[in-house]
């Protein structure tokens, strides 16, 4: 048979695998699209696709049978599009009435079981959270045990810790007043009080130990405020974030009152509400209740999103290169943005009657009396300082409860809380800290931190009394010996960043050592007199010649580094082998 008289079989069969594959597709509108979509791909290759089309924004997952997930996508909840509209920020309600996760509009307040009765697994998701347990996995410490916290022996330099007074600490927790327990029973479910991050109008006060809703200082019923809940704002999580320690900015130093509605973008160009406008989960991703981000002194790391300056959504060239000079583009690598773009920290904001002075040192052995009648601890507050800088690689040294205390020999202070880097540590970047101090009790023949007992203290200001009853609580006698000891904390900041226009000169810290000592305490120092380590290489320059109208710093690197690429192990006792530069 020839080519030709096949040719009727062959038409016949390839007719109906066209008709065949033809139905198919029209049967599934799915394939349709996805033919277009690879047809509008090819005339989008050429894009940079490091940065996505569109804000992106993540939602609370649905139950597929869930009857309220109906019509909605996980892009677009409710099947709208977004249109880039901005997340939830401030103290806004940023849903509305009725928002949220499905529709609360006809819903009533019927006492704490109220938000389980749609909500248990979520409520199961807060209870192992950090927020409610207040300890968890310390994935990022090098000292303690694996799981850590303030309600697991973590000590500060502030309230050292809270054994002996729940009743105290646990204001800012989320719970209503019964102590955290590992086990997700019906009541430790029905402790955990959704509304004080779901709803900005919602009050409390504690009544025979648990907290109950302040009805008679909230401008809304307590049905209306489960009607309207919302995801948390910035006024929701600083309420308690930024009254650790005692109040306004107290703790963090780069975290007050202020950044729920400051509309000061000098004082904060991320929050400031004619700034980038931020929402606190705009950084500080959650999933299932676990959220993103850890402080150098806090223990815990529950979610493993890092947290970073650089990414699809912001700031999408600074990690590559992106600056106004290449010069400043070498210092990413090395160099984190906080540390030129936080150049002073405990600022005010210039739109609030309150300072946002933040608290330097304390002492247990002088107390005063605040508003609320509590005597609390002396201190020393203090407004514009200058951030100390440390190499931190991303995990940190902290003392727990119960562990022997060491010394710092170089400031001769007792650490509660170390970031862990240096120079020569690859994965390390410069970083600024708030450094605090505190005069504390250390129990000498034991030679551990003791935990005062701040009940008593805020009741009497008797300091032995407070840390007498502390060394009971810990199961040791009353009459232990002690001494006062100073001890120290540095936190990270992160908070609080200025303007561009404020941001660090060069000058700023290769031209004096008041903000930072690299040639010293840094590690930048050169490995050996000056006189050696220049004439590993050739004669001693002129000091006239070496200026040349520049400074000498730049000069010199200018020279060895740009041009002659010299790695900095010629001269300094640290590489950066990541550059790609000349080894000795």
């Amino acid at each position: 048979m020839n080519k030709l008289s096949q040719f009727p079989h062959a038409f016949l069969y390839g007719l109906v695998w066209c008709i065949l594959l033809t139905t198919a597709f029209l049967a599934a509108p799915g394939l349709a699209a996805a033919a277009g979509d690879d047809a509008t791909m090819v005339a989008r290759r050429d894009r940079d696709f490091s940065v996505p089309m569109f804000p992106v924004r993540t939602f609370d997952r649905c139950d597929k049978d869930d009857d309220d997930c109906e019509g909605t996508t996980p892009e677009h909840p409710g099947g709208s599009d977004p249109g880039g509209e901005k997340p939830p920020s401030g103290g806004e309600d940023p849903t509305g009435p009725g928002g949220g996760d499905g529709d609360h509009s006809g819903l009533t307040w019927k006492g704490p079981g109220t938000c389980l009765e749609c909500h248990e697994v979520e409520a199961q998701e807060m209870h192992g959270s950090v927020h409610y347990q207040w300890e968890g996995d310390a994935l990022d410490m090098v000292s303690g045990p694996a799981r850590q916290g303030k309600n697991a022996g973590g000590v500060n330099s502030y309230c050292i810790n809270i054994t002996g007074n729940w009743a105290g600490c646990s204001t800012c927790h989320v719970g209503r007043g019964a102590l955290p327990e590992p086990s997700p029973t019906q009541a430790q479910l029905e402790n955990i009080d959704c509304l004080i991050c779901h709803q900005s109008q919602y009050k409390r006060v504690k009544v025979g130990g648990v907290f109950v809703p302040d009805v008679a200082n909230m401008s809304i019923t307590m049905d209306q405020a489960v009607q309207t809940v919302h995801e948390p704002t910035r006024a929701t999580c600083v309420q308690c974030h930024a009254k650790g320690g005692g109040g306004d900015n107290f703790k963090r130093g780069d975290m007050a009152l202020a950044h729920a509605a400051t509309s000061d973008e000098s004082f904060d160009v991320h929050m400031a509400t004619t700034g980038a406008n931020l929402s606190c989960q705009e950084c500080h991703a959650t999933d299932s209740h676990l959220m993103a981000g850890r402080g150098s002194d806090l223990r815990v790391t529950e979610n493993l999103e890092e947290i970073g300056c650089s990414t699809a959504e912001c700031h999408t060239s600074m990690a590559s290169g992106g600056h106004e000079s290449r010069t400043i583009d070498r210092h990413v690598a090395r160099v984190a943005c906080q540390t030129c773009h936080i150049p002073r920290y405990g600022r005010n904001a210039a739109d609030t009657a309150a300072t946002e002075a933040t608290e330097i040192h304390r002492t247990w052995l002088e107390g005063h009396q605040t508003a609320s009648g509590a005597i609390h601890p002396a201190n020393v507050m203090a407004n514009e300082l200058l951030p100390a800088y440390r190499f931190w690689n991303g995990t940190s040294y902290a003392y727990n409860l119960g562990e022997k205390a060491t010394i710092d020999r170089a400031t001769g202070r007792y650490p509660t809380s170390h970031p862990v880097g240096s120079v020569n540590d690859r994965g390390s970047k410069l970083f600024p800290f708030k450094y605090k101090t505190a005069e504390q009790p250390l129990a000498t023949n034991l030679g551990m931190l003791i935990a005062v007992d701040t009940s008593v203290f805020f009741a009497s200001g008797d300091a032995v009394a407070a840390t007498e009853q502390g060394l009971e609580n810990m199961g040791y006698s009353a009459a232990e010996p002690y001494k006062w000891i100073e001890t120290e904390t540095f936190q990270l900041l992160t908070h609080e960043v200025a303007p561009d226009s404020s941001a660090l000169s060069c000058a700023s810290c290769h031209e004096e050592t008041a903000r930072m000592d690299l040639m010293g305490e840094l590690g930048y120092a050169l490995k050996g007199p000056r006189s050696t380590v220049c004439t590993q290489c050739h004669g001693q320059e002129d000091e006239e010649e070496e200026e040349d109208g520049e400074s000498g710093y730049r000069w010199i690197h200018d020279e060895h580094v740009n041009e002659k690429h010299f790695d900095c192990s010629w001269c300094h006792g640290f590489s950066r082998p990541e550059r790609g530069l000349k080894m000795p």
